[in-house]
């Protein structure tokens, strides 16, 4: 199940009685609007009145009615319930406020989806009963629902598997890391698969145990390295060649 949504709008109608006053009275309006269905079926409009960060007032689409909360509160909903005008244009909020701005959310952003980026990687045993530990990341991604599935010679794997929450980079992306304790035995074959709204088939990522990624790196980078010193060592044979057969001995 999904979590509810919320569309908020808070108005400030009355700050102080008097500009600069330490003990003002502060009257403020909040309404919301709460949804978990993509069909907006169960959809929720609340109106909140605030006098001095207290709620005294609160009209709610399910009750359909105003409800007071204080004395001063209760008179006033009954007043607002008397007037059948004002009771329609709150109840109409549902469809004219709440279900037209989360149709106009859900196609500018919440339908829209980015695939994760997947990486896997080895990581240090910090304890534990095996003496192994992968990590498997996936990041940049949204919306924010994703599976990560971890695999055993292409079974799931269900025990000795630790995994974060989804969390927002706080840019509308999500990251999410799953770790994977371990017992390395020849011949295993070890996959991460990642499913996601953005991605047409599941990412599936295998380990390869040959070397650390570390090691494969420092390879990587010495293999580059003894490239480049070839290369050089060969340009400088070639030049000393050509100034050499370029020269005319003269006997003493």
């Amino acid at each position: 199940m999904s979590l509810p949504k919320v569309l908020c709008f808070h108005l400030i109608l009355m700050l102080s009685a008097f500009t600069g006053a330490a003990n003002g009275y502060y009257y403020s309006r909040w309404t919301k609007c709460i949804h978990s269905s993509r069909d907006l079926s169960d959809m929720v409009y609340i109106d909140n009145y605030i006098f001095n960060k207290d709620v005294h007032i609160q009209f709610n689409s399910t009750v359909g009615e105003y409800v007071g909360y204080t004395a001063h509160g209760v008179y006033n909903a009954e007043l607002y319930n008397k007037d059948p005008n004002q009771l329609q244009q709150e109840r109409a909020q549902v469809e004219t406020y709440c279900k037209y701005n989360a149709k106009n959310r859900q196609s500018a952003i919440a339908d829209k989806t980015v695939a994760p980026k997947v990486k896997l990687s080895s990581v240090k045993q910090a304890g534990g009963r095996h003496p192994a530990v992968l990590m498997c990341s996936a990041y940049r991604f949204y919306p924010h629902g994703i599976q990560v599935t971890w695999m055993k010679d292409d079974k799931p794997v269900k025990s000795d598997v630790t995994s974060t929450e989804e969390m927002p980079n706080g840019d509308w992306y999500y990251q999410i890391h799953s770790h994977l304790e371990y017992t390395p035995k020849s011949g295993e074959k070890i996959s991460c698969m990642v499913d996601h709204a953005g991605l047409t088939k599941p990412i599936i990522v295998d380990w390869d145990p040959s070397l650390p990624e570390s090691e494969r790196n420092k390879i990587a980078i010495g293999a580059s390295g003894l490239v480049l010193g070839i290369i050089i060592t060969a340009a400088g044979l070639i030049y000393y060649k050509k100034k050499s057969s370029g020269r005319i001995l003269v006997p003493t």
